[in-house]
């Protein structure tokens, strides 16, 4: 391949997270005129509309602000998105500020991800999701050059892939609680958001419903270790098949505590983050979560399911309310991984791409190069 240069557009960040602007767009944003052997950047706001509240342990919403991303190169598109759930620290605005700082200029080619990434940690620290924004767009373009599908690059088998989890809250409101039950109908795995004071009343509603498998992510709302160790048995009694971030990220020796004494695995979310992590993981807990928008995209979290693996940990590959883009993008993985919950895209109202399926409940990968999205 002939050397290339990258430029990087002058938008900027303030400017875009004062005006949201409709995806509608998407296929014709404002930027330079395109010029051949040239990555050209572009992105742009986007507000996740959530089908229905989520009532978490720490926190209520009904949007996820968003930014999509696209790096076009010689008339091909890669297309990649941050997602920013409050937690994580960052915004619009941040996100926006970071991408506007990148100049790719330096860079040859589209193939040179870990040289990108190191540059991209020299440009500013954490800013995870906006870097998941440029990794995703990266590895859409790269695959579409070599006309192959990221799971197939990786050399994974597609039939290999889990069923995903489909989550649900609860909701005081009981017509609303009733349709989020109806809602799991089609998954083989629910997956319960707990922490809060309603956690067995869910779960047995739930069963008045179905006898499916469950998961549970108690989002750090376990405030000590002997409610949680009282938790995971009542759990493990009701056909549950782990247990996600039972108490809070810095109760390191409570959770090795329970580890020891609990009868279903203890998963690690928020305490990960990237892949320093999984080694502290491995004190502490049976497996780990790999969410992109944590990992800083696909790069790293193929390495922390490799690292994961090699400690003997399971491996769970998650997401936050993300369009069909990212979720597929971390759907690449799957065939590594022991759990996926995958159904960010599912959980929002407004989805602005066609990518992985869920069939009868499994996640399932298509054959289109890159990530495996279209524009819908």
């Amino acid at each position: 391949m002939r050397r290339r240069d990258f430029i990087k557009t002058g938008m900027l960040g303030a400017l875009i997270a004062a005006s949201p602007v409709s995806i509608s767009a998407l296929d014709s944003p404002t930027r330079p005129t395109a010029k051949a052997g040239r990555l050209n950047l572009s992105f742009r706001p986007y507000e996740l509309k959530l089908r229905h509240a989520f009532n978490l342990a720490r926190n209520q919403r009904t949007t996820t602000p968003g930014v999509q991303v696209q790096i076009e190169y010689d008339g091909i598109t890669g297309y990649g998105e941050a997602s920013m759930p409050p937690y994580l620290g960052e915004s619009v605005a941040s996100v926006s500020e970071f991408i506007g700082k990148l100049d790719l200029s330096q860079f040859s080619d589209p193939f040179r991800i870990e040289e990108i990434h190191e540059y991209m940690e020299s440009v500013a620290p954490d800013n995870r999701a906006a870097k998941a924004s440029v990794d995703i767009a990266l590895h859409d373009l790269s695959g579409k050059i070599m006309g192959q599908p990221w799971h197939k690059i990786w050399g994974l088998n597609p039939d290999k892939t889990p069923n995903t989890s489909f989550t649900i809250s609860y909701d005081a409101d009981p017509v609303e609680m009733k349709k989020k039950i109806e809602e799991t109908s089609p998954y083989k795995v629910v997956k319960v958001k707990m922490g809060l004071d309603h956690d067995k009343e869910i779960v047995e509603a739930l069963r008045r419903h179905t006898d499916v498998p469950i998961c549970v992510d108690a989002n750090q709302g376990w405030n000590n270790r002997e409610k949680a160790l009282e938790m995971c048995h009542w759990l493990a009694e009701r056909n549950c098949l782990f247990v996600e971030q039972p108490m809070d990220k810095a109760a390191i020796d409570d959770t090795a505590w329970l580890r020891e004494r609990s009868p279903l695995p203890i998963i690690a979310d928020e305490f990960l983050q990237r892949l320093p992590d999984v080694r502290r993981a491995a004190q502490a807990y049976d497996g780990i979560n790999i969410k992109l928008m944590k990992s800083t995209g696909m790069h790293e979290a193929y390495q922390m399911a490799v690292l994961a693996r090699a400690l003997g940990m399971k491996v769970m590959l998650g997401c936050m309310t993300e369009t069909s883009c990212a979720v597929s993008a971390a759907a690449q993985l799957a065939p590594m991984v022991d759990w996926a919950d995958l159904d960010g895209n599912l959980l929002i109202a407004n989805d602005i791409f066609d990518g992985m399926k869920i069939v009868d409940g499994k996640v399932t990968l298509n054959d289109r190069p890159g990530i495996g999205v279209i524009p819908v």
